[in-house]
């Protein structure tokens, strides 16, 4: 039987139909087009993160990061891909206000991008933002749990969902969200037990997208720069798929030998004048 050849962008809705054909949901970050282009023949989508703050620009948290610089980024994203759904993440101070702010903020990241739906941290207290957005048109991805924004209210980047008071709210969170309108939900920094009853609630029927939860989850994201081996601290939940801060390391020490011993460039990296 042949291949079929998808014609189109994915969609938000083509995700849920993953879910009913028991197929995991594939999703990294990206920043940029290069490397956008690499991951758009495996993701299912693309999260352009305001985690970009802290990969790209050295940041100490998520907070400093504009709308502005989420836009830049995602029209990135969007020019080096053709088939995964990218979603673009609201940075703080960008929908907290008003669910008017909310909507006005997401329909320009929607206009000035082409991606197909944006994320929003936050649980039960963003139901209604969540729900105004969505029945005007805007595709929402939730996220709840360990919220990078919410960093300092939280005390630093801690695990979420000890307790039975932890678990309650939780569910809660995942529960409102849902219903409010979201097609997923990222669950972040949860304790497996908890993430895994999340998953398993038919309260619960927004896609489950786990990063430091459980294999439950309909599918799963990293940072690429964290599986790749580019950050040399990473929370418990990476696994590095590949070691690449060493492998560029040793090519620069490589290029800055021969430049120094006058081995680079050679003849065949100049132009003869015929």
């Amino acid at each position: 039987m042949s291949q079929v050849v998808q014609s189109r962008r994915l969609r938000a809705v083509d995700l849920a139909r993953f879910k009913a054909e028991g197929r995991k949901i594939i999703s990294l970050t990206a920043y940029h087009a290069h490397t956008a282009s690499i991951l758009d023949e495996h993701c299912d989508f693309i999260l352009v993160g305001d985690s970009l703050g802290m990969v790209m620009h050295g940041m100490e948290s998520t907070l400093p990061v504009t709308l502005e610089m989420m836009i830049v980024q995602a029209q990135a994203v969007m020019r080096g891909t053709t088939k995964a759904l990218v979603v673009v993440d609201m940075p703080f101070g960008s929908y907290e206000a008003s669910r008017e702010q909310a909507f006005l903020n997401a329909a320009r990241v929607l206009k000035e991008t082409g991606a197909g739906a944006i994320k929003m941290e936050g649980g039960a207290a963003f139901a209604e933002t969540v729900a105004f957005l969505t029945q005007r048109g805007v595709p929402v991805m939730g996220h709840i749990g360990l919220t990078p924004q919410s960093v300092n209210t939280m005390g630093g980047f801690k695990v979420q969902g000890r307790g039975a008071e932890g678990e309650r709210k939780l569910l809660e969170d995942a529960r409102a969200i849902s219903e409010a309108g979201a097609f997923a939900i990222v669950l972040e920094g949860i304790v497996e037990p908890v993430a895994r009853a999340i998953c398993a609630s038919p309260d619960v029927t927004a896609l489950t997208i786990g990063i430091g939860a459980t294999a439950e989850c309909d599918g799963q994201i990293l940072v690429l720069e964290d599986m790749l081996g580019l950050n040399d601290r990473v929370p418990k939940f990476v696994k590095r798929f590949g070691s690449l801060r060493g492998q560029i390391a040793e090519a620069v020490e490589h290029y800055a030998e021969e430049v120094r011993a006058g081995r680079f460039p050679a003849d065949e990296h100049t132009y003869p004048a015929r």
